[in-house]
């Protein structure tokens, strides 16, 4: 067999094979700066008027007993206008953590791909996992990396969620962190948050809602019923369409299980029973 000779240019350049960093975000911004999602955002405008890029909108999260979850709704808008009804929120990042998006769809996609890769990049180096605070520290860097975007009208805005395998209580294990524009990180200590437009109607329905005591199945017909209500009033955040099978997504970490998006069947079964519940509430005030 042929073999290729050493200067041929088909041998990778060194910085690929150094582990000097476990850092995937650190080696892009070395190698390739021109794929990290804030240099590819550089050149869509320089104010938000300028381009009506895709949003996403409502995510929430709550803690429950032994476990974390978060959970979002479908709907992506562009101005007044619905952009996509079934666009994923929340996404699996590693075993026990998971982050939800708000805000520019596109960049925030980019940004939770390359964060999921950097995790797993810092395992396969290190040979061990980030702590939940590394995790979430290296997700604010990120984050404070778009800054320039953010200024320009494109932010990126994510929701993250963890179980703590070293916590001293594996029941109130689960953990929120919120994150501002700027890669400011938030320990959210009530047990339950949302960020994105219907934000603010999901919170004061989590506020009745929220049980820290309830099982993972309560927690999450908790969680959706917050999102129903963000439907409610907000335009932007889009509630159960049984007719076109488009539910939540919802994302549950437990010690037991790591981190598992539900299925369909699931999640459906909860919003069609939230839905028909909210239907008899209004036939009984008519």
């Amino acid at each position: 067999m042929e073999q290729i000779p050493r200067n041929s240019g088909f041998a990778l350049p060194s910085a690929y094979l150094s582990s000097t960093t476990s850092s995937f975000a650190d080696f892009l911004r070395a190698e390739a700066p021109d794929l990290l999602p804030s240099k590819r955002s550089a050149g869509m405008g320089t104010s938000g008027g300028d381009l009506d890029a895709p949003h996403g909108t409502t995510i929430v999260a709550s803690t429950f007993n032994g476990g974390v979850l978060i959970a979002g709704d479908r709907r992506a808008t562009s101005g007044n206008l619905i952009a996509t009804r079934d666009m994923d929120k929340v996404y699996v990042t590693d075993a026990y953590s998971a982050v939800g998006i708000a805000g520019t769809a596109g960049i925030a996609l980019e940004l939770v791909r390359l964060y999921t890769v950097e995790l797993a990049h810092y395992e396969k180096i290190e040979g061990v996992s980030l702590s939940l605070d590394g995790k979430s520290n290296k997700l604010a860097t990120m984050v404070r990396g778009n800054l320039d975007a953010a200024m320009a009208g494109l932010a990126v805005v994510p929701l993250f969620v963890g179980y703590d395998i070293e916590a001293s209580d594996p029941k109130r294990a689960g953990r929120i962190v919120s994150f501002d524009v700027t890669g400011g990180r938030y320990e959210e200590n009530a047990g339950f948050h949302a960020i994105g437009s219907g934000s603010v109607f999901a919170k004061s329905a989590m506020k009745k809602l929220y049980d820290p005591d309830a099982d993972q199945d309560g927690a999450v017909r908790a969680a959706i019923e917050s999102l129903y209500d963000a439907a409610d009033d907000d335009t932007a955040t889009g509630g159960p369409d049984i007719a076109r099978k488009i539910y939540p997504s919802v994302v549950t970490i437990t010690a037991e299980h790591g981190a598992v998006q539900l299925p369909t069947e699931e999640t459906s079964a909860v919003a069609e029973a939230v839905v028909a519940d909210r239907a008899a509430q209004q036939d009984w005030r008519s």
